[in-house]
């Protein structure tokens, strides 16, 4: 009987490790910054100030680190030394750093964001240390900082795959890169963000992230919702996937067209955040190794070159107000890795074009006032 009881027991533990998530995007800490040391009023003595807490953000972190080292999700800097007589001005308490991920925004109690922390060594105080005693506070130490903060990853990416589930999105990411997303013929097959690096001859580097499958009503946080949404923020190029022949969820929703569903991604995008559809973007219609593809890619390709043509046919619940504007349409089989190596080089001249209309044009005037010459002139 007792050895029954503990096999229950196992089996249950491992049951719940497997679907424990491994991703982790949000995490939530009380930070309190060290208390002030106290002063020596009979010297006038002054206490030393509490330790500090940094964010600082490193390569190769993962909120889980952070996680693992702080189990109890409360981190409290050192106090500041008191003030005595071998000591009248008292030592400054430690400070704490703790590493985060690059890409981390912190966010208070209020959903106010406070700062990002989106490049490697960048640092955030999140709670300072409170002050030593002395003259001016009757010689008592003052409380150090103390708030809850929520450390929200999104991820930096040059390039982020949009798209329905089962469009094919990890099997394009594995085609183009060396990640290994699992990759199934049933929906909700990518539950966690993946990166992939395309490497090129030259040795250029870019970044892609397959994201968890959109479903309509995603920018009203259904299904990942704005768990996924959130991450194309910081993405410098949408990449679209559509399944040639269309997507149906389930048997209890309507089976969109591979048009219909170029549109549900654009009204999806667009509720959640419309600044979004001014990003370049380019879209794959995938699977054209299926028989039949070609035809029906040929036939829908005037639509898909002019989106506002067959606007007024697209059913009102997925219809967007403003179109995106692709700077690519390219059909594709990822399974068949077809056409994939054409795909990487327009995602390289796309991000090449954009970074370079970014560029602001020099001032004449400007440029003259900051090369002028100052001082006496030898005539």
């Amino acid at each position: 009987m007792v050895f029954t009881t503990n096999l229950f027991f196992s089996s249950g533990n491992r049951i719940r490790r497997h679907f424990r998530p491994h991703f982790l995007d949000s995490l939530r800490l009380q930070v309190t910054g060290g208390h002030g040391g106290s002063g020596f009023p009979r010297y006038g003595g002054i206490g030393g100030q509490g330790g500090c807490i940094y964010f600082i953000a490193k390569e190769g972190y993962s909120l889980r680190n952070v996680k693992k080292l702080n189990t109890t999700k409360r981190i409290k800097a050192p106090p500041g030394e008191d003030s005595s007589k071998v000591r009248l001005l008292g030592r400054r308490g430690n400070d704490i750093q703790v590493h985060v991920p690059v890409g981390i925004t912190v966010i208070d109690e209020n959903g106010s964001a406070l700062g990002d922390l989106n490049v490697e060594n960048k640092t955030f105080k999140a709670a300072s240390g409170g002050p030593g005693g002395c003259s001016g506070n009757s010689f008592i130490g003052q409380p150090g900082q103390s708030r809850t903060l929520t450390l929200d990853l999104k991820l930096i990416a040059d390039a982020g795959l949009v798209g329905f589930p089962n469009a094919g999105k990890s099997t394009f990411l594995k085609a183009i890169s060396r990640a290994r997303p699992k990759i199934a013929s049933y929906p909700f097959t990518t539950i966690k963000p993946q990166l992939g690096i395309i490497q090129y001859t030259d040795h250029r580097q870019i970044s892609v992230a397959d994201l968890p499958g959109l479903i309509e009503g995603a920018h009203a946080n259904i299904g990942m919702g704005h768990k996924f949404l959130k991450h194309v923020e910081r993405t410098r190029l949408l990449i679209l996937i559509v399944d040639i022949f269309g997507f149906q969820l389930s048997q209890m929703h309507k089976k969109r067209s591979c048009l219909e569903n170029v549109y549900a991604l654009n009204r999806e995008l667009e509720l959640y955040d419309e600044t979004l559809l001014e990003k370049p973007s380019i879209l794959l219609v995938n699977k054209l190794d299926l028989q039949g593809a070609r035809e029906e890619f040929e036939k829908i390709k005037p639509s898909l070159n002019r989106l506002e043509k067959s606007l007024s046919d697209c059913p009102e619940e997925i219809r967007p107000t403003k179109l995106l504007d692709f700077e690519r349409i390219l059909p594709i089989s990822a399974q068949e890795n077809t056409d994939i190596d054409q795909v990487t080089t327009q995602i390289r001249e796309v991000l090449d074009l954009a970074a370079e209309a970014a560029l602001e044009e020099p001032n004449p005037e400007q440029l003259t006032l900051q090369n002028r010459e100052y001082g006496p002139k030898v005539v």
